[in-house]
C-alpha cells in the first residue's frame, strides 16, 4: 500500500528540502552543462537555485560541499583531454531586478569604503564559456568553463571557429589568456531545424545547448559547418605588468590584437546609466543575430577588482543582471501523460498556439500532479507561460476570467496510459509511476538513457534511431544492442554504411565504459552520476554490489562522504530492489556474455603511499583552489579517511572560508586545525604530518 508524499514543499523539514533541491539543481545542471538539454527554462532554474540559496542562509547545516550553490558548471567530459584552470573560471551572481542590481552596487561601495567605481556593462551571450591562450601570439589550447577548476581541451575544435584568432596582431604580450563566449548564430540555428525538420529528424532545443553540443563534437568538420562564432569578453593577468590597468581599457587593447569584441559594450559612471542601457538593450532583444539573456556589469578597475575579491565560486565586482524571461497567456487544451524510462508519469501541457519569444509554442512542461495542484490549472482554462530563451516552456499558472466556468481538477490516472498496469505512488515520491519494468514505454525511455553521452556514449544511436530498432523488433532489451550488425543496420531507411560503422565502433568502445557510468546507464532508480561514483569506490564490482545490504549501503551517506549526497535508505532500498528482479540479472548477465566490463580495475595499493592511514579529517568551509569533494578525495589517496562531524577521534579539521560551528567544535575538543594553505603543503610534502602531530 502507498501513502502519497507531502503536497506542498513547505511542509518537509529544511534538510529534506534542501536535499530535494539539491538532487533536482543537479540533475538539471547535467542536462545543461552535460547533455547539452534541458528541461525547464532559465527562469525556472534561477528559482529553484534562489530557493536553495536562501534555504542553505537560513539553516547553514542544511548547505553542503557538493551544492549546486558552491559549484561552477557541469563535469568535464572524458571524451577529451582535461585541463588545469590556473585561474578558476567561476560563475556569476544574478540580478532579477533593479532592487537587486542596488543592492550588489550598495555592496560594492561599502566594500570600497565608499571610493567611486565606473561599470563596463555587457551583453550577457547565451553561449558556451572558453578559456584561450596564446603563446608568442600562437593560439596553443582552448578550452571549456568544465566545473570551474578542470576543462576540456576542444582546440582542435575551436580552431574552426572563424572568429577565433590563430595569429594576434600589433603589441601582444609573450603570453595571453583571453576569455570568451562561443554561440550558434540563430541564422545558422534555424537552417540546421529546417534540414532536421525535412529529414523527420527531431528539432533542436535551443542555440546554446545546440552550440555547446557542437564543440564537444568529436569531428572538428561539424564545427566549420555550423559556423560557429565567438564574443571576447576578459583578459587574464598572465604576470604582465604592462597589461591595462582596467577592464575597459583591456577589451579596447583585445580588439586591437584581433579578438572580436561585442560593439555593444559600455562604461558608465553611475548606475542611473547602467539602468537605461539595460531598458534599451532589452527593447532591442530580438534585433542580434544571437542569443542574449541580459547584461553583465563588471567594476572597470582591475585594482579595484582586486581588492572586492570573491564570494565562494562568485567574483564580488561583477553581476549578471538577467532579462526577464518572456510570457503569454493561453488556453490549456489538453494534459496528456508521458511514461519515462523509470516509470514515471509525466504530464504535458498541451496548448493553443501562441508566440511566445518570437516562437509558436503548442507545448509545456508540468512537473507531476502536486505542480498542476500549486499552479491551480485545469483543462480549458486560460493559463500563463514562460518561455526563456528557446527552451522549453512550462506554465506559470491559471489566469482568472471573471464570470468563467472551470473545468474539474486534474487527476493522475490510475492505470499506465502504455500497457494498462496499476499506477503506484511511493511514500516521499512526488511521481505516480508504472510499476511494470516490461512497459513498452519505459523501456524507450531505458534504451535512450542507456545510449546516451553520459551513460554509456553510443554516438550516433540517438532517439530516432532507438524507436525504429525497437519497432523493428532488433531492440528488447538494453543488451541487444551488442548484438547489432551492419547487415542489420545498412538495411534501415537512411542508415548509410558509414553511419552503421559509426554506431558500431561506439557500441563496441562502450563495453570498457567505467563502472560507474555502466550502473548510471541501467537506470536504477534514483542513483545518478555522483551515487554511482560512491557506489563503486566501495563496491569494485556489480556482483559486489549486488551482494550489499540495505544497512550497509545506507551508511555509505552516514560515513564514505563528507556532507554529499551519499547513498542513505531510500537510494539503497532501491538498489537491493533492483538486483532482486530476475529481468534485470539477466540483462546484467546478456551484457557481461557481450564483454561489457562490470568490474572496475582498481591499482593496488602501496602501504608506503598511504603515509595518512588511520588518520581521520574533517573538511569543512569554503577551500579556494578546490572542492571539498576534491580536498576529500586527496587525502583518502594517501590512505586518510574523511567524516562528516568533527569527534574526539577527529585527528585534523580542514578550515576554509567561513568554518562556522565546526571549526568551534575542533576547538573546545582541542583538534588540530590545518588551514588551506596548510593543507597544501601537507599534500605536497605528506610526510610532514608526522612532524606536527
Amino acid at each position: 500500500m502507498t501513502t502519497p508524499s507531502p503536497d506542498n514543499p513547505n511542509d518537509l523539514s529544511p534538510i529534506t528540502r534542501a536535499q530535494q533541491l539539491r538532487d533536482e539543481l543537479w540533475f538539471h545542471n547535467d542536462r545543461y552543462y552535460n547533455n547539452d538539454s534541458p528541461v525547464i527554462s532559465d527562469g525556472q532554474y534561477d528559482a529553484l537555485m534562489q530557493e536553495l540559496r536562501e534555504l542553505e542562509a537560513a539553516h547553514p547545516e542544511c548547505r553542503t560541499a557538493n551544492s549546486p550553490t558552491q559549484m561552477v558548471g557541469g563535469s568535464p567530459s572524458d571524451r577529451f583531454p582535461q585541463v588545469e584552470h590556473p585561474i578558476p573560471m567561476l560563475s556569476l551572481a544574478n540580478a532579477f531586478g533593479r532592487d537587486e542590481l542596488e543592492a550588489w552596487h550598495r555592496r560594492v561601495t561599502d566594500l570600497l569604503d565608499g571610493q567611486p567605481f565606473r561599470m563596463v556593462a555587457e551583453l550577457k551571450i547565451d553561449g558556451l564559456a572558453v578559456r584561450l591562450v596564446y603563446r608568442n601570439g600562437e593560439f596553443v589550447l582552448g578550452a571549456t568553463r568544465g566545473n570551474g577548476q578542470t576543462g576540456e581541451d576542444v582546440t582542435h575544435n575551436l580552431r574552426q571557429v572563424q572568429s577565433i584568432p590563430h595569429k594576434l596582431i600589433g603589441d601582444y604580450p609573450p603570453v595571453l589568456e583571453a576569455r570568451g563566449e562561443v554561440y550558434l548564430p540563430l541564422d545558422s540555428f534555424r537552417r540546421m531545424n529546417e534540414e532536421r525538420e525535412r529529414n523527420g529528424e527531431p528539432l533542436y532545443a535551443n542555440p546554446r545547448n545546440t552550440g555547446a553540443g557542437t564543440i564537444r563534437q568529436l569531428d572538428p568538420a561539424v564545427v566549420r559547418d555550423r559556423n560557429m562564432e565567438i564574443w571576447t569578453y576578459s583578459l587574464n593577468d598572465t604576470g604582465d605588468s604592462a597589461l591595462p590597468s582596467s577592464h575597459w581599457d583591456a577589451l579596447s587593447r583585445m580588439q586591437s590584437w584581433g579578438f572580436r569584441v561585442n560593439d555593444q559594450n559600455r562604461i558608465f559612471d553611475t548606475l542611473d546609466q547602467v539602468c537605461d542601457f539595460y531598458d534599451d538593450m532589452l527593447a532591442h532583444r530580438h534585433d542580434w543575430p544571437y542569443e542574449a539573456d541580459g547584461l553583465v556589469v563588471k567594476v572597470d578597475s582591475i585594482a579595484q577588482q582586486n581588492a572586492l575579491g570573491f564570494a565562494g565560486r562568485e567574483p564580488r565586482w561583477a553581476i549578471a543582471y538577467k532579462f526577464p524571461a518572456e510570457r503569454a497567456n493561453t488556453r490549456l487544451l489538453d494534459i496528456v501523460i508521458n511514461v519515462g524510462r523509470t516509470g514515471s508519469l509525466n504530464p504535458q501541457a498541451i496548448l493553443e498556439p501562441v508566440v511566445v519569444s518570437g516562437a509558436t509554442v503548442q507545448h509545456a512542461s508540468l512537473h507531476n500532479e502536486e505542480d498542476i495542484h500549486r499552479k491551480d490549472v485545469r483543462i480549458g482554462d486560460l493559463v500563463e507561460i514562460e518561455r526563456a530563451g528557446d527552451v522549453i516552456p512550462h506554465v506559470i499558472g491559471h489566469v482568472p476570467v471573471p464570470g468563467e466556468e472551470r473545468g474539474p481538477e486534474f487527476r493522475m490516472p490510475e492505470r499506465c496510459p502504455e500497457c494498462d498496469t496499476t499506477v503506484v505512488k511511493e511514500l516521499g515520491d512526488a511521481m505516480h509511476r508504472c510499476p511494470n519494468s516490461a512497459c513498452p514505454a519505459q523501456f524507450f525511455e531505458s534504451l535512450k538513457h542507456f545510449v546516451s553521452r553520459g551513460a554509456m556514449d553510443m554516438d550516433g544511436l540517438g532517439e530516432r534511431w532507438c524507436r525504429i530498432l525497437i519497432d523493428r523488433g532488433l531492440v528488447s532489451d538494453v543488451s541487444h544492442v551488442y548484438n547489432l550488425t551492419s547487415e542489420q543496420l545498412v538495411q534501415l531507411d537512411r542508415m548509410g554504411e558509414k553511419l552503421a560503422t559509426r554506431i558500431l565502433t561506439n557500441i563496441e568502445a562502450s563495453k570498457k565504459r567505467p563502472l560507474a557510468r555502466i550502473l548510471f546507464a541501467l537506470g536504477i532508480p534514483h542513483v545518478g552520476a555522483e551515487v554511482a561514483d560512491i557506489l563503486v569506490s566501495r563496491y569494485p564490482s556489480i556482483d559486489e554490489l549486488a551482494q550489499a545490504g540495505i544497512d550497509e549501503l545506507a551508511d555509505l551517506y552516514d560515513y564514505n562522504r563528507e556532507e554529499s549526497q551519499g547513498v542513505g535508505p531510500r537510494i539503497a532500498d532501491s538498489i537491493v530492489s533492483y538486483f532482486v528482479v530476475e529481468r534485470n540479472w539477466q540483462t546484467i548477465s546478456e551484457l557481461r556474455d557481450a564483454g561489457v566490463q562490470l568490474w572496475q580495475e582498481l591499482a593496488p595499493v602501496n602501504e608506503d603511499d598511504q603515509p595518512w592511514k588511520g588518520q581521520t579529517f574533517v573538511i569543512t568551509g569554503t577551500l579556494s583552489t578546490m572542492t571539498r569533494r576534491e580536498a576529500e578525495g586527496k587525502v583518502k589517496a594517501l590512505g586518510g579517511s574523511t567524516t562528516s562531524s568533527v569527534s574526539r577521534k577527529t585527528n585534523w579539521l580542514v578550515a576554509g572560508e567561513s568554518a562556522g560551528s565546526k571549526l568551534a567544535t575542533a576547538e573546545r575538543l582541542r583538534v588540530p586545525i590545518i588551514y588551506e594553505h596548510r593543507l597544501l603543503e601537507l599534500l605536497e610534502n605528506p610526510g610532514m604530518i608526522c612532524e606536527i602531530a
